[in-house]
Formats: structure tokens, sequence, C-alpha cells
């Protein structure tokens, strides 16, 4: 794909090959922050310049805490583990339940 540039004094033709081309095969992060060092821009411009020319994939962002336990769901695995059903097993504070869940399981 040849991606050309629009009136940008910036990043001659040149420039925009190499990136384009180098980014293409290898598309990350780390690709990106390469690009900035060698063409002495920032990262966020390389990825801007990227971007404008429909090149640049943005990475999945990593999740910032793990998915949330419930009471109600550490409980219900208890009881099917022991085979028994609990009224106010869901009383009981989410430490010990984990604790009693690691120890039937």
């Amino acid at each position: 794909m040849k991606a050309t540039a629009t009136q940008s004094s910036n990043y001659p033709q040149e420039v925009i090959d190499s990136m384009v081309s180098a980014y293409e095969a290898n598309p990350t992060r780390t690709t990106v922050n390469q690009l900035a060092l060698d063409f002495e821009k920032t990262e966020r411009s390389v990825i801007a310049k990227l971007s404008a020319l429909g090149v640049y994939v943005a990475q999945p962002k990593a999740a910032k805490r793990p998915p949330q336990v419930r009471k109600a769901d550490l409980v219900a695995e208890i009881e099917a583990a022991l085979g028994v059903e609990f009224v106010s097993l869901n009383k009981a504070g989410f430490g010990d339940l984990q604790k009693l869940l690691d120890a039937v399981s």
C-alpha cells in the first residue's frame, strides 16, 4: 500500500514510506517507539501520522482489575462442590468463603 502525505512538512514522503512499511511489518507499540526515536519525533506524533494514513491499529488496553467475583457465586460453587444447600452461608465474609471454596475444591 502506498500511503501519501497531504501537505506535511514534518514528514517527507520517504519517511512516511519507511514508517508505514516498518509498522505494517510489526504493528506494535515497540515499533512506534522505535520509529519515534529513529525520526526524532514524539510517539504521539508517529501514532497520529500512522492514524491519519489509516495504518495505525490501537493496541487493546489491559484490564485494570480482575473480573469481579460475587459472594453469591462463591456460595453457589461451594454448595455445588459439597452437594448441600446452606441457607445462611451467604452471610459469611468474602475471604472466608474463598478459603472454604479452596478447601472443598
